[in-house]
C-alpha cells in the first residue's frame, strides 16, 4: 500500500519501508525473503533494534570474532546473517539501511561487490554533503579515519542486496564483546574498537539522516513509501540465532 511517491518519471520504482525498533533477526529474514522471492526494488530502513545483538557474516567464526565467555554470561544474542562482511554489535543506537535491487535497476553498475559499494558511496555522499569528512575507505563509511558505517552484501543471479549498519550512537560497554578481527582494514592500524569508530549523532539527527537517505534514493529511483512488504510464508531464511551450545563448542575448540 503506497502512501507517497517521490522522484522523476522514467526512473525505476523503489519501495521504501520505514520501521522502528524491529529485531535485527526479523529484519534480516525479511530482507532475504525480498531478495530471493520478490522482483521489485526495495529500501528497508530500520531505526534501531530492540536489544544489543552481535551479528556475524555468513562465514564468521565466533571464537575468532566474539568474546564468548562474557557474551554467554550476559546473554547477548549472536546471529549469523545470510550476507558476507564483518561482525558488528547493534542496538537502539544503530540505524539500518538496506538496498535490494534488480541487477539492471541502477544504470552502469555491474552486479559485483566493488561497483555496488562505489555506487552506494556516491548515494551517501549526497546524504553527508557538507557534513564532516565523509568518505569510503576500503569497505567502510568513515568520517576522516574513524568508521561509522559497516557494509555487507549478497549477490544472486539477477538481484543484489547492500545493507549498512550506521552507528548513530553506541554503548561503550558493548564494544568489549567483540574481538579485534584477524582480517581488518589496513586503515584501522590495529586500533581497538573505541579508537576506530565514531558516532553520527555529533553531526546530524536520526530523522535528518533517514530523510536525507530517502531524498538521495529519489535521485536514482521513483520512490514509493510502503507500509509493509509482502511476505512469503514458504520461504526458509538462512540468517539464524546461534545456540548456547554452538558458542560453548566454539569456545572449547579455540582452547584445543
Amino acid at each position: 500500500m503506497a502512501t507517497r511517491e517521490v522522484g522523476r518519471v522514467g526512473l525505476p520504482l523503489m519501495n521504501i519501508v520505514r520501521m522502528k525498533g524491529v529485531p535485527i533477526l526479523q529484519q534480516l529474514e525479511m530482507e532475504e525473503c525480498l531478495l530471493r522471492t520478490s522482483s521489485d526494488n526495495w529500501c528497508i530502513i530500520n531505526d534501531g533494534t530492540d536489544s544489543p545483538t552481535i551479528v556475524m557474516g555468513i562465514s564468521g567464526k565466533p571464537a575468532e570474532l566474539v568474546e564468548i565467555s562474557p557474551v554467554l554470561e550476559d546473554k547477548i544474542p549472536v546471529i549469523r546473517r545470510f550476507t558476507g562482511g564483518g561482525t558488528v554489535i547493534v542496538d537502539h543506537g544503530t540505524i539500518f539501511v538496506s538496498f535490494i535491487c534488480n541487477k539492471d535497476a541502477v544504470a552502469d553498475v555491474q552486479p559485483y561487490p566493488r561497483p555496488i559499494m562505489s555506487w552506494s558511496s556516491l548515494l551517501y555522499r549526497k546524504v553527508f554533503q557538507g557534513i564532516a569528512d565523509f568518505r569510503l575507505r576500503e569497505n567502510d563509511y568513515v568520517f576522516g579515519h574513524r568508521k561509522f558505517g559497516g557494509n555487507a552484501q549478497s549477490i544472486t543471479k539477477s538481484r543484489w542486496i547492500h545493507h549498512t549498519s550506521f552507528l548513530w550512537d553506541y554503548e561503550t560497554r558493548n564494544m568489549s564483546y567483540l574481538k579485534l578481527p584477524k582480517r581488518a582494514p589496513e586503515y584501522r592500524l590495529a586500533r581497538d574498537h573505541l579508537d576506530f569508530i565514531c558516532p553520527m549523532k555529533d553531526h546530524l539527527s536520526r530523522s535528518d539522516f533517514i530523510n536525507k537517505t530517502i531524498d538521495a534514493a529519489s535521485s536514482h529511483f521513483s520512490v514509493s513509501s510502503t507500509i509493509k512488504p509482502p511476505s512469503n510464508l514458504k520461504f526458509t531464511p538462512n540468517s539464524r540465532l546461534l545456540t548456547e551450545q554452538e558458542l560453548e563448542a566454539a569456545a572449547m575448540k579455540s582452547f584445543q
